[in-house]
């Protein structure tokens, strides 16, 4: 009996998008031989689009829902393999179904959605994949706010909290919430604050900047990757980043200044940012 590994049953699910469990069955009865696994898939209607499942989809749409009270937003990435595609009807009705699936809560969309899946990969041709989906519940006070970019190609969630429940209807703070939103789509932070950096990340660049000034003395090499650090820092983090409508304003100093306007005390909790094709 062949060893029937999870290599092997991802392998057969890329090159099928038939369910891991139809897979693993497959693989099992035909003793690991590939071929005769996709056979049987075919044969059983369980395969969908073999010669497509090697094709490349970084096309698609990123796609945002809320609930009624917008406490609960869902973000969706689903790809499929031409811009054409993306843009028809039947595509984005698919899409708006999986973002519907996951603002319910489903967690497993793709597994769950499989027919749905094979019916608008057998419709369009080409493989479509649910490629990444992530959901916000508001815990507390604040709001969560949504935002699609450039027609569906960018798309973000951010949070943010307030101490005070009659915060959350204050105009300057929903314009805060917008504003990060957009600042998140633009800038492509990777991280919300420094602490969030992983220290092999840090370490890495650290690397990097000393090799770019050796021969400094050392106190003079500490000095200038404290300073390459807190660009990194700019760059990389959401709190640090300049303000893309003032660039001379952090996100830290505008959080800051709204929460006085607002007379609260005001959080980014988290944020989220797809780019469709990006990892």
């Amino acid at each position: 009996m062949a060893d029937i590994t999870a290599a092997l049953i991802t392998d057969l699910r890329n090159r099928t998008n038939a369910g891991m469990m139809d897979c693993k069955k497959a693989l099992t009865e035909t003793n690991g031989d590939m071929e005769a696994a996709i056979k049987l898939l075919r044969e059983r209607g369980q395969a969908i689009q073999v010669k497509r499942a090697n094709k490349e989809a970084n096309q698609g749409v990123v796609t945002a829902v809320a609930t009624a009270d917008a406490r609960t937003k869902a973000l969706v990435e689903v790809n499929c393999e031409t811009d054409f595609v993306a843009k028809t009807d039947n595509f984005k009705k698919f899409a708006n179904v999986v973002a519907a699936k996951v603002l319910g809560g489903d967690e497993q969309v793709a597994e769950t959605m499989k027919d749905d899946l094979s019916a608008i990969v057998a419709a369009t041709g080409e493989n479509v994949k649910i490629r990444r989906v992530a959901r916000f519940v508001l815990a507390g006070h604040g709001f969560v706010e949504s935002y699609i970019h450039m027609g569906g190609k960018v798309g973000v969630l951010v949070e943010v909290t307030c101490a005070k429940a009659e915060t959350a209807s204050n105009p300057a703070f929903a314009e805060l919430a917008h504003d990060l939103a957009l600042q998140i789509a633009a800038a492509s932070p990777r991280w919300l604050k420094d602490k969030d950096v992983p220290a092999e990340i840090i370490a890495g660049e650290k690397d990097i900047y000393r090799k770019q000034i050796e021969g400094k003395p050392a106190n003079v090499v500490e000095k200038i990757l404290e300073g390459k650090i807190k660009k990194f820092y700019s760059e990389a983090c959401l709190v640090d980043q300049p303000f893309v409508k003032e660039p001379k304003q952090t996100i830290t100093q505008l959080v800051n200044e709204t929460a006085k306007k607002v007379g609260d005390t005001l959080t980014i909790t988290r944020f989220m940012r797809y780019q469709l094709g990006a990892a």
